[in-house]
């Protein structure tokens, strides 16, 4: 493999901005331009918000590209239209003008349909009243469908990536329901997995399928070096459940004003108190840290681990939270100089960003 993939948090800081922000900007802008073409103009403005509103979703995914050697530019390509579909879908369902779960379940048909090299593209708006995308989703899971398509190691992947995505494509549709039947319905699907991970709740179960590393993580490891089963069921264990239920748990975390107003699902919420919550997330930071020891490559995956915690800690919506400084305070020590280091470094990033961000 030519590239090397970092092995140090400053090398790989340094191969982020240089290399991976730039070129998931130049997809994005991309995509930005199909999603302003969009004829129905709540389709277009859930397309665009999306792209507005979770870019760093993209930034975030798009750091597994590393792992890609000389196809990192293939790998970010993916990464960015798999997780387009993922913002865009998860708009439409928030402010949905539905609260079918059928409606939901085809929509995230789209999801493991791009994961399927060849699959039909349907018409994955039949359920609701609008529909005239002018082809985006479809291009969104073409465009990752021809990638994965020329994938030497798609066959022995294939099975986990269609278990997360199935997974996720659950959560979705149980948790955008109507309110009174959230609830219900994600603890009886949390029963069916429940004696494999007794030491999760139902709602920290979800936050666990509610991530798309694990993919990125797999069709990255897929484009840069030779697979084996052996390798695959540890790439899965150790991403499911604990690094993606970290998170999203911490995605929830500052989340939590904005879908109090919203009325949207936060799993945060169910913790007795911030007391519980602290002490959860320092367990998942600690179970992640183990879970990825079995990886080649640990080092940079652990260097993911903290950069989750440094970046989301670092969002401006932690400040307003009423435990925000203590549980910055916390999660950093649970976490070590490496998350501190991230931090520092996206807030110093995030300040410079809006000095150079014209007013109005």
């Amino acid at each position: 493999m030519a590239q090397q993939i970092p092995k140090s948090s400053v090398l790989l800081m340094h191969q982020v901005y240089r290399k991976i922000f730039p070129e998931v900007h130049k997809e994005l802008e991309l995509w930005k331009q199909r999603a302003e073409a969009i004829p129905d103009p709540e389709l277009r403005k859930q397309a665009l918000e999306s792209i507005r509103t979770k870019r760093f979703h993209c930034q975030g995914g798009a750091v597994y590209s590393l792992l890609a050697g000389d196809a990192w530019k293939q790998a970010i390509k993916f990464i960015i239209a798999y997780q387009t579909i993922s913002d865009y879908l998860d708009n439409l369902c928030d402010r949905s003008t539905s609260l079918d779960p059928n409606d939901f379940r085809l929509l995230h048909q789209s999801m493991l349909d791009a994961l399927q090299p060849g699959e039909k593209l349907k018409d994955y708006y039949a359920l609701r009243e609008e529909g005239e995308d002018g082809g985006y989703l479809h291009s969104l899971v073409f465009t990752c469908q021809t990638i994965l398509g020329k994938q030497p190691n798609l066959q022995i992947m294939h099975p986990y990536l269609l278990k997360l995505s199935g997974l996720y494509g659950d959560l979705q549709v149980h948790k955008h329901v109507a309110k009174e039947e959230r609830i219900e319905r994600l603890t009886n699907w949390f029963s069916l997995y429940q004696e494999d991970h007794r030491d999760l709740t139902w709602y920290e179960f979800s936050a666990c399928s509610g991530s798309t590393l694990g993919i990125f993580c797999f069709v990255s490891y897929g484009m840069g070096m030779e697979l084996d089963h052996q390798l695959a069921e540890d790439i899965y264990r150790s991403y499911f459940p604990y690094m993606q239920g970290l998170h999203i748990l911490l995605d929830y975390y500052i989340d939590q004003m904005e879908d109090e107003a919203e009325g949207d699902l936060n799993f945060c919420h169910y913790y007795r108190d911030s007391e519980e919550m602290r002490e959860r997330l320092q367990y998942f930071i600690e179970r992640t840290n183990e879970s990825v020891q079995r990886l080649p490559h640990a080092s940079f995956h652990e260097m993911v681990h903290h950069g989750l915690v440094g970046l989301y800690l670092a969002d401006s919506k932690v400040s307003l939270l009423a435990d925000g400084k203590q549980m910055i305070k916390s999660l950093l020590r649970a976490s070590g100089n490496k998350s501190k280091f991230f931090h520092l470094n996206i807030k110093a990033y995030n300040k410079m960003k809006e000095a150079r961000t014209p007013i109005g």
